[in-house]
């Protein structure tokens, strides 16, 4: 009995001590963390990037991410892109990336986890997208990165990263580039120091009075900095005279410079009008700086290309480097638009900072000049310099931050960069529309329109092509139906402006002219193939013609190849994407037979039938062909003229079609058609057109009988 009582009382003195055990033990339990913490081969990859991690916490917050520790302290954290991006790739699907990010704000690395990038899957491989996300290892968060283009010439290396991209994935890297950009920030500024947002500050409108530039300068409105040659030297550690085209009689530099954005600064710098002029051409959370320099080392070097990023000029603003964007205000006189200006022999630019560098005015930063000067071809001296940037606060409204700004589109950028490009193409695509309204009256010229037509496919061969990428294909059109059937976002088509604009304007042109518009003029592998035919004429092999009843029949394989695309398409986008490599245009225009051998194989094999039997695969296979097509039956109009004559009896247009798109009775099959126009050249011909040639004839004739009977009256 007694030990009985001894045993309860132990078990009620041990009882808080079991629950304790308990909690622990449900608290680790994986049936509870199981929903919360990293899935096991997603923490493998947090571990790849946190080689030292000890542990990885569940997701947390507002922001997601996964804190990664060793032991009790923090590395960093490890995040999922698409938490934090809703930016989708060239296909209409993210791009699925791993970001690690350490406590410094450095990157750990970058991990794919999964894509849709058709010039990845089946194309160039994974390897090259690998070797580009692998750039961002241990990379600053605080350095802006530039994505192919131009190589930056900054003199300390760090203030601009420039990483190699993909030439024919550019859409994609870019894509991929501001994914990562934008989740990092997102995180960095949710947990790391010196990362979080500042009040915002917005200049008063309402403040203003004139003020002329000694005034300017002792407000602190327009900022001096000078750089003596002695003081250069003491940084350099000898004398300037080693290097060339330095003056020591001259200031090694002097800068003046200004945020124009206020009416105080901008107003009486620029003018009323100017500054208005300013404020239009800024977009929405876009800022000005005003930066002017004279002396042996300007701000820009004298090769400075307009309308780009100065290589030896930058902003700083709490450890992070803000890029600098020349505006081209006034085409390069801007020096004389300003109302006012100290001197003539100052060199002048008006820089924008972008929207997303999230500079704050009202708060201290730093105006950064990188020194290069050039020894000779083998030495050269680099030079780190900062001066202080400290408008006014009183020329601002401040207010709290409610929510993090939005970073300006990436599309938009994108159409930015590739304005030039856009811009020829719009006059080429003009110039094109011209032709078909005034087809006949310049059919009339058939060398003039030969050349003129031949001239416009080897544009669309190398230009639209080879170099601006613009081959549409058959995924864009799977795009589009998966897009319809899931939720129609226009952000995915604007990506890539030169495809967004081909393809508004083909399809408008389907209601005009039918589907010949793009497949006869603007189709880069269309117009590979007219030459490879033009060069099997010219080598004279044997043309082979195949029977009406079998070409009616094969015509039809295209849109079976179209109908089990789309299917696929609903099915599995995955399918479609390798179903989609029965077009060629991949292989030979997008990565110009840089290739594995079976895709090289079957693209040389699709040309090399075209040697003989005229544009076979447009005719025969291409399933955008097809669906163009299929649109192009609801156009407006029939432009290709007929005459009585066509078809009966003549016959020489459809003897001469190489696609096979003319009836024995005449008539145009529009479906087919790809409107080289030749049968209007013919129509328009003395001597060819029948029609043309038996009037001639009768003329001829009733001219002789005329003469004729002179001759007898006379006689």
């Amino acid at each position: 009995m007694n030990r009985s009582r001894h045993a309860m009382t132990l078990f009620s003195r041990l009882q808080p001590l079991l629950r304790s055990l308990a909690l622990i033990l449900l608290l680790h339990s994986p049936l509870l963390t199981a929903d919360s913490t990293p899935p096991a081969q997603l923490r493998e990859v947090i571990q790849s990037l946190f080689p030292q991690a000890t542990r990885i916490d569940a997701k947390q917050g507002d922001v997601p991410a996964y804190p990664v520790y060793q032991l009790n302290e923090l590395l960093g954290y490890a995040f999922e892109s698409t938490d934090h991006s809703s930016l989708q790739g060239f296909a209409g699907k993210p791009i699925r990336l791993l970001i690690g990010l350490n406590v410094d704000g450095v990157l750990a690395g970058v991990r794919v986890l999964g894509h849709h990038e058709p010039v990845f899957l089946h194309g160039m491989g994974e390897k090259a997208l690998l070797d580009f996300v692998e750039q961002y290892r241990q990379h600053p968060l605080s350095k802006p990165v530039v994505v192919g283009g131009r190589k930056p010439d900054s003199s300390d290396g760090q203030s601009i990263t420039q990483f190699d991209g993909i030439s024919k994935a550019t859409v994609s890297v870019v894509i991929l580039n501001e994914s990562v950009l934008q989740s990092a920030l997102a995180v960095a500024r949710a947990y790391l120091e010196g990362f979080t947002s500042a009040p915002l500050a917005t200049p008063r409108m309402d403040m203003f009075e004139p003020l002329d530039w000694q005034q300017l300068l002792e407000r602190g409105l327009v900022q001096h900095w000078l750089l003596q040659p002695d003081e250069l030297e003491q940084h350099l550690g000898h004398s300037l005279a080693h290097y060339p085209g330095m003056d020591r009689d001259q200031a090694f530099s002097e800068l003046f410079f200004a945020y124009l954005d206020t009416p105080m600064s901008g107003r009486n710098l620029l003018g009323e009008q100017g500054f208005a002029r300013l404020q239009n051409s800024l977009r929405d959370g876009e800022q000005a700086l005003l930066v002017m320099s004279r002396g042996s080392y300007r701000h820009v070097p004298e090769d400075f290309t307009p309308a780009s990023s100065p290589s030896r000029l930058l902003l700083v603003q709490n450890g992070q480097a803000i890029e600098l964007h020349d505006m081209d205000f006034d085409n390069g006189n801007l020096l004389d638009s300003l109302a006012i200006t100290p001197t003539d022999d100052l060199q002048a630019h008006i820089f924008r900072i972008k929207a997303h560098a999230a500079y704050n005015p009202a708060q201290p930063a730093q105006l950064r000049l990188n020194v290069n000067l050039q020894r000779n071809h083998l030495v050269e001296s680099q030079l780190v310099l900062e001066h202080p940037v400290e408008p006014d606060p009183a020329l601002f409204e401040i207010h709290q931050p409610s929510a993090a700004d939005k970073p300006a589109p990436v599309w938009l950028r994108l159409w930015q960069e590739r304005w030039w490009q856009l811009a020829l193409l719009g006059s080429a695509l003009l110039l094109v529309s011209l032709i078909f309204t005034f087809q006949h009256r310049i059919s009339r010229h058939g060398r003039a329109f030969h050349l003129l037509r031949g001239g416009f496919l080897l544009f669309t061969l190398l230009f639209i092509g080879l170099y601006a990428q613009g081959q549409l294909s058959v995924v864009n059109i799977t795009t589009l139906v998966l897009a319809l059937v899931e939720g129609f976002d226009i952000r995915v088509f604007l990506m890539d402006p030169v495809i967004f604009v081909l393809w508004s304007f083909t399809f408008i042109s389907l209601f005009i002219w039918g589907r010949g518009l793009f497949c006869g003029w603007l189709c880069p592998f269309g117009a590979l193939q007219e030459l490879v035919a033009w060069l099997g004429q010219k080598l004279r092999l044997r043309q082979w013609k195949i029977a009406e009843p079998l070409h009616r029949r094969l015509q039809w394989i295209k849109y079976g190849v179209l109908l089990v695309l789309l299917v696929s398409a609903l099915l599995s986008q995955t399918l479609a994407e390798r179903l989609a490599e029965v077009e060629p245009f991949k292989t030979t225009i997008t990565l110009f037979l840089v290739r594995s051998w079976p895709f090289v194989a079957y693209a040389l094999l699709l040309l090399g039938l075209g040697l003989f039997i005229h544009k076979f695969y447009c005719r025969y296979v291409c399933p955008l062909g097809a669906g163009l097509a299929i649109l192009g039956r609801l156009r407006l109009f029939s432009w290709l003229k007929r005459i009585d004559a066509c078809g009966q009896p003549c016959q020489h247009c459809r003897n001469h079609c190489g696609i096979g798109a003319i009836h024995r009775d005449g008539r145009i099959d529009y479906d087919e058609c790809i409107q080289c126009l030749e049968c209007i050249v013919i129509l328009h011909d003395d001597q060819q057109c029948v029609a043309a040639v038996s009037a001639r004839k009768k003329t001829e004739k009733s001219q002789r009988k005329a003469a004729a009977e002179a001759l007898i009256y006379k006689g």
